[in-house]
């Protein structure tokens, strides 16, 4: 039996000013669920996003990921008449999402407070670098500027080099929360019939993904050390490579692990007494002495063969894939997890969002070019030939 076609946010519009990935990936995530995302964007060129790279058929990667199933619609809103329209969008809005650079929504009239008075019910979320006062409020914030402020490269890399994530993991924190927060006010909104403003700041995002880091240093002690991808306090934690050159990832929790580890794995069952290594404090402690060991073992092995013993003996472990690995991953085809979406250059494969619900089907809808929506949004307000022509000529749209 198909999931019926209703979805969680079936009849809500959701406006968004929005470049780069933070607010994209929000307003993304709500068109997943049903929503009606009417993208703002700059005539022309669009979204800076667009212009990333070329790596997905000619379109950019970052583009593609986060901009699925929305509505493109081209304002220039330096421009009266352009600006009349926005606000005449927001009348029929549910939720307002804006990433612009710090002061730029409330400079022209975008606001909370503005937008309110005449739209109570209309949910207004900001995302910034580091929220909307205090004394970094007005401080550019890119994404690897946030990872270096919130502690993250502290943390991440070996002891000689910081390094940052490998994807745009504080935009994605910020996003998260813009998603969730935006989520609970429509929520509220159904309770008191009121909107709400929601401040999402990079910073405080990623500061609380920070959580076990920062409190393994409270009170002044000694923060984790970066150990590359190795675990910072729990040994063997980490990868470490087969005999054919693989790498395998793979993980102990307590006693019982180690002592399975050692006899079915490393085939060393007295290995699990040594006194170096008979607790996780003293694995930590002689690191380099039991990597080799191990390596040794592993060593004469395949990755294969390695997988092999640590499954048998119920050892937490993984391949350290690549992308191609994730593209062909056998869990993500055997349940069903790819699909395809359309865009300006074609079909392209998505993963479906994560959390498989059974009443309800997400929306995969395509990727947009930029102002393929701007027409048919301004005859909805109403606005005729001529007068989109003469938008048009202004360049307005």
């Amino acid at each position: 039996m198909s999931p019926p076609s209703i979805r969680p946010l079936d009849g809500i519009t959701v406006v968004s000013l929005e470049h780069a990935i933070a607010a994209p990936f929000c307003t993304r995530q709500l068109a997943d669920l049903g929503a009606r995302v009417i993208k703002v964007e700059r005539p022309g060129s669009g979204d800076f996003a667009r212009a990333y790279d070329t790596r997905v058929k000619g379109l950019a990667s970052h583009f593609v990921w986060t901009n699925r199933s929305k509505e493109s619609l081209t304002l220039d809103l330096k421009q009266p008449d352009a600006m009349a329209a926005l606000k005449q969008v927001l009348g029929k809005a549910d939720v307002l999402v804006q990433n612009l650079a710090p002061g730029a929504a409330a400079r022209m009239g975008l606001s909370f407070e503005a937008l309110s008075k005449e739209h109570p019910s209309l949910i207004v979320c900001d995302i910034s670098g580091y929220g909307e006062d205090g004394p970094y409020r007005d401080k550019k914030a890119y994404d690897l500027l946030i990872q270096s402020e919130a502690g993250f490269l502290s943390v991440t890399g070996t002891p000689e080099s910081p390094s940052k994530a490998g994807n745009s993991v504080a935009d994605i924190a910020a996003g998260m929360y813009a998603y969730t927060g935006i989520l609970s006010a429509l929520l509220l909104r159904g309770k008191t019939g009121q909107g709400s403003h929601i401040d999402v700041s990079m910073l405080e995002s990623l500061g609380e993904w920070m959580g076990y880091p920062l409190y393994y240093a409270f009170d002044g002690a000694p923060p984790p050390p970066r150990t590359a991808a190795s675990h910072a306090s729990i040994y063997p934690y980490g990868p470490f490579e087969a005999g054919d050159g693989g790498t395998v990832m793979l993980g102990l929790q307590n006693e019982r692990e180690w002592k399975a580890f050692c006899e079915g794995v490393l085939k060393n069952a007295a290995l699990a007494g040594d006194p170096r290594f008979d607790s996780n404090a003293r694995r930590n402690q002689h690191r380099d002495a039991l990597t080799t060991l191990i390596l040794d073992v592993f060593g004469k092995l395949t990755t294969e063969q390695v997988v092999a013993r640590l499954d048998e003996a119920q050892i937490a472990n993984a391949r350290m894939n690549d992308m191609a690995g994730l593209w062909a991953h056998p869990q993500l085809k055997a349940r069903g997890r790819w699909t395809a979406v359309g865009s300006p250059a074609g079909d392209i494969p998505a993963l479906l969002p994560p959390g498989r619900n059974n009443a309800f089907d997400y929306r995969m809808d395509p990727v947009p070019a930029v102002g393929q929506h701007t027409e048919a949004i301004l005859r909805e307000l109403g606005l005729g030939d001529e007068a989109i022509a003469q938008l048009r000529a202004a360049r307005a749209i």
